[in-house]
């Protein structure tokens, strides 16, 4: 009588494990890589920020002349976009 009871109890234990390991492992494992490129894009994003807030305000401190700082800043971010702009995908005919 015993004998069945554990076969069962192990055939469960072994599907319950098949399933977690198709479904809850590879789910699991996407979250993860999902949440550090989240976090590694926000950081990303808030470095480059700083930097060009960095620049300008250095521009203005050694230039003493705000418009300069404007001029010099706008301009990198121009280039920058038609850079960025210039390597896009084009869409198919």
């Amino acid at each position: 009588m015993a004998d069945w009871t554990t076969q069962a109890a192990d055939a469960i234990e072994a599907a319950v494990s098949v399933v977690r390991e198709r479904a809850v492992v590879p789910a699991q494992k996407a979250t993860e890589v999902v949440v550090a490129g989240t976090v590694v894009a926000f950081f990303a994003v808030l470095a480059v920020l700083l930097l060009i807030i960095g620049v300008f305000r250095a521009l203005v401190i050694l230039t003493g002349e705000a418009w300069i700082a404007y001029f010099a800043v706008g301009g990198m971010l121009v280039v920058a976009g038609g850079f960025c702009w210039s390597r896009r995908a084009s869409r198919p005919s």
